[in-house]
């Protein structure tokens, strides 16, 4: 059958039509309206906004650190500069494949996996398209050419030079001169916003030492430039620069001649120096032995190296001068016999008979002399002059721990020095109410016979001998060590003694100890000018008291240390010096020639004349030669 026909219905074609139409219309007309509304928007309600955010894709502000302030020795000897260090860096957009490159760039130069780590780093950390990473640093020559040749095949791989700090000197100021390593975020965190400003594009920090103790002159302030850089972050050109302002040079009150004199004088073994000059207290020395090479710190040690330091016995790392705490044995005799005459408990004309030992009254306990069968009728010069214990046995015992402890910490005893460098052991001169409060216990009459010959809980740092020996040469005058002119806040009053002909009397008997009957007469022979020395020994381990030990049958780190605290010329001190020899036995025959050989550095000429230094800043003229006394003779201090 067939369909029907239709007809169309034009007029409602036509209706559909015109809806369709309109409708088309009005969302034309709608999207057109929210395009010009967008547009409106964007060109000018948020004109700005867009405006600031094109120029910092466009425009960049890097931060330009500025060169290290250089450091010098008092005489100009450079002893911390900037050279260029030639390092490689990877710009990791260029390279198609990161993994195959570092593979062959291990086999040119050699990576260790803390260069690897550090590169996993800092690719990793927050940065800007197209910045190079540091792979390592340090380059030599060979491996540089190694890199050049073959650079044309390694896409990504560049070469740059920076300036990087150099110590010239290596270890000989490794523990006083410090070093500077990079930044890291915990610095940063330290920082106040204005601090981390000032250490915008900077890459390394004071670690130790002077570079910590000075970072702020030493830094610089740094600078700024605006550049043009296209979508992939290439720089195409510099807008504008504020150049950084260098870093403040540091002259030191070193000498470099000391201080190699005083390292060379303690040879292999291990031990401090400290040498002050007591009219201005400039440090003119500070060692302490054994040392490190604080060029490896700079851009990043190794793990081999820094596992090599840290496994070594005799602890390289380790301040010896500034936080090393040794019992001062002796060499603090002179000091508590000034407190003793000031006491009024003793004087130059009081005797005493010494057996060889000292016992209190119903108290069977003997404390030994170190000469066994005692030095007879002994005063305390004599006391002095041959170290007598048992002399200072009695006069201890009845001065008592508290003026003792009052009196010494006047010498800088037990008290920071306020020496300008950072972790100052305070050492340690105890007290009734140390004692309780550390200990939990009473204190002993037997505490105070121990703490009058410098052992028991009585503990000094070579830098704090060196200090109480300037100002025993100042005749109390008190010194605050510096090494370039900015201590630390520390006042104490100088040490007015009652008597004081007792300062000259008592450099009169340290004097006499470098005579042909002390115990450091071995210090002075040939000597040009007069030394006043005392010299002392600390054990490292307690012995029983009637019992004795062979040297030559203990290990070598359970011998007595060496010690030796001496000024020159007597007269008139341009010089004061504490030697520590760890476990060298004995303070005359070991330490004292260390001492002598640091105040011939500084009191002679070349041709080996007296010629004393003029004060570092005053430049006053040269103190006028004493006489000389060569008349003295080898030996030393038993323990």
């Amino acid at each position: 059958m067939r369909r029907p026909l239709t007809l169309k219905d034009h007029h409602h074609e036509q209706r559909i039509f015109g809806v369709r139409l309109v409708v088309g219309v009005f969302l034309v007309l709608l999207l057109t309206g929210v395009l010009i509304s967008r547009m409106v928007w964007l060109q000018v309600i948020e004109h700005s906004r867009y405006t600031t955010l094109s120029d910092n894709n466009r425009v960049q502000t890097q931060a330009m650190s500025p060169p290290r302030g250089l450091i010098t020795d008092r005489d100009g000897v450079i002893l911390a500069e900037n050279r260029p260090d030639f390092s490689l860096e990877v710009i990791i957009e260029q390279t198609r494949d990161l993994d195959a490159l570092l593979t062959e760039v291990a086999k040119l130069v050699e990576l260790d996996e803390g260069d690897r780590e550090r590169f996993d780093k800092r690719r990793r950390s927050a940065r800007r398209p197209w910045e190079p990473v540091p792979l390592r640093g340090r380059l030599t020559e060979e491996e540089i050419a190694r890199l050049v040749v073959n650079q044309h095949r390694l896409p990504g791989l560049r070469i740059s030079a920076d300036p990087v700090r150099h110590y010239p000197h290596d270890i000989l100021f490794s523990h006083v001169i410090g070093y500077v390593n990079r930044i890291n975020a915990q610095d940063l965190d330290n920082m106040t916003l204005d601090q981390q400003r000032d250490y915008a594009g900077t890459h390394f920090y004071g670690r130790t030492g002077i570079e910590r103790f000075y970072e702020d002159r030493l830094h610089g302030e740094v600078g700024y430039r605006q550049v043009e850089t296209n979508a992939r972050g290439r720089i195409l050109r510099v807008l504008e620069e504020q150049p950084p302002v260098p870093g403040q040079d540091l002259t030191l009150r070193l000498s470099m001649r000391v201080q190699q004199a005083a390292y060379d004088a303690l040879g292999d073994r291990r031990g401090a120096v400290v040498a002050i000059d007591p009219r201005d207290g400039s440090v003119l020395a500070f060692v302490s032995r054994p040392g490190f090479n604080p060029n490896l710190f700079v851009t990043g040690i190794s793990h081999k190296d820094y596992s090599a330091y840290r496994n070594d016995h005799d602890n390289p790392l380790f301040n010896r001068a500034l936080q090393g705490r040794y019992p001062p044995g002796s060499t603090i005799k002179p000091m508590l016999g000034l407190a003793g005459l000031d006491a009024g408990v003793t004087n130059w004309q009081r005797s005493i008979r010494d057996p060889g030992f000292y016992q209190l009254e119903n108290d069977p306990h003997r404390y030994r002399d170190w000469k066994r069968w005692g030095h007879g009728r002994v005063d305390l010069h004599l006391a002095v002059v041959q170290s007598c214990d048992t002399y200072f046995y009695d006069m201890g015992f009845k001065l008592g721990i508290d003026r003792m402890h009052d009196y010494m910490n006047q010498f800088s005893i037990g008290q920071v020095t306020g020496i300008d460098l950072d972790n100052e052991s305070q050492g340690l001169m105890p007290s009734k109410q140390w004692k309780k409060a550390f200990r939990n216990r009473p204190w002993f009459h037997g505490d105070t016979i121990n703490a009058s010959i410098g052992q028991g809980f009585v503990l000094a740092t070579p830098l704090q001998l060196a200090t109480a020996t300037a100002i025993t040469a100042n005749h109390g005058k008190q010194v605050i060590p510096t090494l370039a002119g900015e201590q630390q806040a520390i006042e104490r009053s100088d040490l007015v003694l009652q008597d004081e002909s007792n300062w000259e009397k008592m450099t009169n008997a340290m004097v006499d100890v470098t005579g042909p009957k002390g115990t450091a007469r071995v210090m002075a022979v040939n000597a040009q000018y007069p030394i006043a020395a005392k010299s002392g020994t600390a054990q490292v381990f307690s012995v029983g008291q009637d019992e004795t030990y062979n040297e030559d049958e203990i290990a070598e780190r359970m011998l007595d240390h060496a010690l030796m605290v001496s000024f020159a010329p007597a007269d008139n001190p341009a010089i004061a010096v504490a030697v520590l020899v760890e476990n060298g036995r004995h303070g005359g025959s070991t330490a004292g020639p260390v001492a002598r050989e640091v105040m011939d550095a500084w009191l002679l000429d070349k041709d080996g004349n007296l010629n004393v230094p003029a004060v570092f800043a005053a430049k006053s003229e040269t103190a006028a030669p004493p006489s000389p006394d060569s008349d003295e003779t080898s030996g030393e201090e038993s323990p």
